[in-house]
Parts: structure tokens; sequence; C-alpha cells
């Protein structure tokens, strides 16, 4: 029996299972290649494996003395490197990084804010990071948390909620938003202050739902960071009223906190959020499978990177926030723009930009 990883889910490539009395050896294949072939003490086993940055089958096979075999299969693995497995770390200024962040989002020519961390060492950067932006869809992500700490291990596929969550994420659906908002509180309204309180549980100071989202109108925790000379400040404010509001800062340490806790770590792990690592695994493989590659993605995918990312725009803001992989390791980076009279396709070659500068620098 393979119990991790399981199906729909990220794994960072251990496989622990369970084989039958007897067994005297396990072979690991990815995709029908063997990648491990190892003696195994007792009926329990644990694997290390190296998986693609893909999608994947996963196979176990154990042998007895006598040549008997038994085997079991997992599909729908989202695999991920061992370099992005979470840990704990503080952040710190990358002074490098910094400064090509402060040029790129100099060339931008309405409002901007950037935040981006290296989880694989700490090495940071921000512009502009605690200013207060629309969120439009990004905010889904957040519904999306909460509707899980509300269930019992991960949405079966194919069940309602499996439904709902990929068209929340993947389609960025507004009914689905107002569906599951509702469902957690009794009205969007309601929906949103539960929201609010988890995001508030985690670190999340300046984000707010404002209740739910206008049907037609989509498109197809600082606490945690408190690192070593990053500039978590307010550069400059763009005033738009009121309504669903986050920061560059938030969102990529809500991206963050379902990472770690994706490893039974970080706020959500070890707080009474009811969010379990599976739960967290299960989101990540949304996320790994959503569309839109035109922001963060735009040039770093052609670069061998995956991107996990939730995007949201209106007229006037565009932004990106999500997980950078590679062979070698993981960041996390939030993009935001407001420009009154349209933000435009400039605001995804920012993202873009940003995230090739971080994965060059990050990459060494």
């Amino acid at each position: 029996m393979i119990e991790r990883p399981a199906p729909y889910q990220v794994s960072y490539g251990i496989v622990e299972g369970r084989a039958a009395s007897g067994m005297r050896r396990v072979i690991v294949r990815v995709d029908g290649a063997v990648v491990r072939d190892l003696p195994i003490a007792g009926r329990r086993f644990v694997v290390d494996v190296p998986l693609p940055s893909r999608e994947v089958q996963l196979g176990v096979e154990t042998v007895g003395e006598n040549g008997r075999r038994s085997g079991a299969t997992v599909a729908h693995v989202f695999g991920l490197p061992r370099a992005a497995r979470p840990h704990l770390l503080t952040p710190r200024l990358d002074t490098k990084l910094q400064a090509e962040v402060q040029r790129l989002a100099a060339g931008f020519p309405a409002t901007s804010a950037v935040y981006v961390e290296s989880l694989t060492t700490g090495a940071a950067s921000a512009k502009n990071a605690r200013a207060t932006f629309p969120a439009a869809s990004t905010l889904k992500l957040a519904i999306a948390l909460t509707a899980l700490s509300h269930t019992q291990g991960p949405p079966p596929p194919g069940s309602s909620l499996d439904g709902l969550l990929r068209r929340l994420l993947d389609a960025s659906d507004n009914e689905a938003a107002n569906t599951l908002l509702t469902s957690l509180g009794g009205s969007t309204s309601s929906g949103g202050h539960v929201v609010d309180d988890l995001m508030r549980s985690i670190g999340l100071e300046r984000t707010v739902m404002y209740g739910g989202y206008i049907l037609g109108t989509e498109l197809g925790g600082s606490r945690e960071v408190a690192g070593r000379g990053v500039p978590l400040n307010v550069v400059d404010q763009p005033y738009w009223g009121v309504g669903k509001a986050t920061t560059a800062l938030d969102l990529a340490m809500l991206h963050r906190s379902i990472w770690l806790a994706s490893g039974g770590l970080g706020p959500l792990g070890r707080s009474r959020s009811g969010v379990t690592p599976a739960e967290a695994r299960y989101l990540l493989y949304v996320l790994a499978r959503t569309g839109d590659a035109r922001k963060l993605g735009r040039f770093v995918r052609r670069q061998g990177a995956t991107v996990l990312h939730k995007a949201g725009w209106i007229d006037a803001a565009r932004h990106d926030a999500g997980l950078v992989v590679w062979q070698g390791g993981i960041f996390v980076a939030a993009v935001m723009t407001y420009r009154p009279d349209g933000a435009g396709v400039r605001s995804d070659v920012l993202a873009g930009r940003v995230a090739q500068a971080a994965l060059r620098c990050f990459r060494g």
C-alpha cells in the first residue's frame, strides 16, 4: 500500500508505504522507469526518489525471497525537486537582487509593489511591499484555503468541492468563489469575515476579503518574515477607494504559508487552522495546474522553471503571486501594479522580469 504520495497532490520525492509480509526488496518506478531498487527490513518502507517537475505516475513493487511480487501505482502526482522541500528560515536582504527589483519597478509607469524571497536560502528583496492594492482575484486562493480548513482531508476527485476549487483557481470563477463564501458563513459577506479571520491567524495584516465577487466579470503575515534588512515598507500608496485589498507581502506570505503547511510547518502547520499537510499538497497541485503563463511564468518557464500561482486583475490593477520552482530550489514572488487608466500588458511583463531576475540571482 502506498501511503504517500497521494493522487492529485504534489510530492517532494518521499515514497512511504507498507509491504506485504515476507518482502525483501522495494522497487520504485516513475513513469515506468526504475529510479530505486533497495532492500527493506520489515513491512514499512520510506524511499527518497528524484522526481521531475511535472505530473507523473509512480509505481511501487515489492519482491520476496521466493520471487513473489506485489505492487501498486498512484497516478496524477505532480513532482517537485528535493530542493523545494519545506523548511523554516529567516529572510535576509539580497542587495544585488534588491537593486534589480528597484530598477525594474522604476521602469513601470505607475504604482507597483514587489516581494521576492528564496525559500531555499532566505535571500529576499522588496519594493513598496506593504502598500495595499485592490486584490481582485488573488484572494480566491485565500477562499480555497479557508474552505479546506473546514473539511476533513483533501476533497475526493470529481466531488462538488473539488470541482468548485478547480474552477475557483484555474478558471478564476466568480460564482464558485461566492458559493464557497456562502458555504463558509451563510452569505458572501459573512464568509468573507471567516476568510479574514484565517488570514489574520497566519500573520496577513492588510488583507481584507470584503464580501463576494460580481458575477460575469471574471476573465479566462509580516510577523513571519521579520527578516534582516528587507525593506517592508510603503513607498507609494495607490488611492482606489474601498473593496477587496491586499499587499505584495501578504500575497507572498499566503503562498509561503501553504508551501510550509505541505510539510506540516509554519503558521498553518503549528496552529489550529484545520489545514492538513495533505490538503496543502492538494492545493499546490491545483496551483501547479493553473494556466495563464503570461505573468510570473512569462520568461522562466522557458528556462525550465515550474510556476504554482494565482493571478488577479481588473482594468486598473494586475497582479500575480506564487511559487517558482527549479531543480536547485524554490522562491516566492508577488508583483502588484495599479494604473487608473489601465494597467495593461506592461504589468505582466514586469511580473515576468521580476521572476526572471530572481531565478537568475538564486541560480547563482
